[in-house]
């Protein structure tokens, strides 16, 4: 594995988990949100939705406290915990890939592949279900461009020989 590939890892890792963290958090606040409404005014529209808000919820909190722990883990030593090996961050981003594919499709289909505010009276928290909506695949996107990032990381650590097992990046912190 090549210092300048090392190098672009020690930059885009942190940057992208520290994006999938933070819009994890934001999920989580308004899909907590709107369960608590949901749970004390039985507003929801149908019980799918409710549903889905609290699936999105768990997916929320999956993804920031471990991508947080990850990403923490990188910062602090990148080239030598198992945490930061190739195998652990695929492994990680592969659940958390299914996860989110199933949430954001999953509410998408609940609201009927989107909802325009301004022509409907139907769901009483319109904007928030469509900002849940659109940070769920959000952070799908950001997942599946990590998890590409990690697959290219991994086949090219395979092939110098340091295997999955090996870090994201050498071990050589020079770079």
């Amino acid at each position: 594995m090549g210092v300048g590939s090392d190098s672009a890892i020690r930059r885009a890792h942190p940057v992208l988990f520290g994006s999938i963290v933070l819009f994890s958090l934001i999920e989580m606040c308004i899909s907590a949100w709107l369960t608590a409404r949901y749970n004390s005014r039985h507003d929801y529209p149908f019980g799918a939705v409710r549903t889905r808000v609290r699936y999105i919820l768990f997916c929320s909190i999956w993804t920031a406290l471990v991508g947080a722990i990850f990403m923490i883990l990188f910062l602090v030593t990148s080239a030598g915990s198992i945490m930061t090996s190739v195998a652990a961050n695929f492994i990680f981003l592969a659940i958390t890939f299914i996860l989110w594919i199933a949430a954001a499709a999953a509410i998408t289909e609940s609201l009927g592949g989107g909802l325009s505010c301004s022509h409907q009276n139907f769901f009483a928290y319109c904007g928030q279900i469509n900002a849940v909506e659109g940070f769920a695949w959000l952070i799908w996107i950001l997942v599946t461009i990590t998890l590409i990032m990690v697959i290219i990381r991994g086949i090219a650590a395979a092939r110098s020989g340091a295997g999955y097992g090996g870090g994201l990046v050498g071990n050589d912190n020079n770079a």
